[in-house]
């Protein structure tokens, strides 16, 4: 089947035992190679993240980013300082990467971003798979308030990927 545009934009979660997955795709007007290189950036995530998080990244391991990359941040999740550190699990230069959290607020944050090129752009698909401390307690307490945080975030990040990357006439 052909398409005769791209896919449409969306995100949306669903639940896998105690984790909650979020699936985000957008489709950038951009060639995948300008778009993989930014987000090959970690400076670019501070761009990329709303800024009720007062979100910095503080250090990274040297050199370019590749599988072992090990980034620090700071954020503030509701007012609360936080360190969170990921490592990059999977680096596949204008394909896929994949990032693990090693430190944060989260039990489990195992986030995949993949890039394909598609109609003379880049469609880009994330998958989070997340689930908070506390087990079905932290889900109960905190889990509809974590949901609408993390909307929110994507939300934002879509709107900041489509201003940094109009279409180009």
């Amino acid at each position: 089947m052909t398409l005769s545009a791209p896919e449409p934009s969306e995100i949306r979660f669903s639940r896998s035992g105690e984790e909650t997955i979020l699936e985000s795709s957008q489709w950038i007007p951009r060639p995948i190679e300008e778009v993989f290189q930014f987000f090959s950036l970690e400076a670019n995530l501070e761009t990329l993240t709303p800024p009720f998080l007062n979100f910095r990244v503080t250090n990274k391991s040297p050199g370019p980013m590749t599988t072992g990359t090990l980034i620090d941040y700071r954020l503030k999740v509701r007012g609360i300082p936080v360190k969170w550190r990921t490592r990059i699990e999977s680096w596949e230069p204008g394909k896929r990467f994949v990032d693990t959290q090693l430190r944060g607020p989260y039990a489990l944050w195992h986030h995949t971003h993949e890039f394909f090129p598609r109609y003379g752009g880049t469609f880009m698909t994330d998958r989070v798979r997340f689930r908070l401390p506390l087990g079905r307690l932290g889900e109960l307490v905190a889990g509809a308030f974590v949901r609408r945080d993390v909307r929110m975030i994507f939300e934002f990040r879509r709107a900041t990927i489509e201003r940094l990357f109009p279409p180009v006439n």
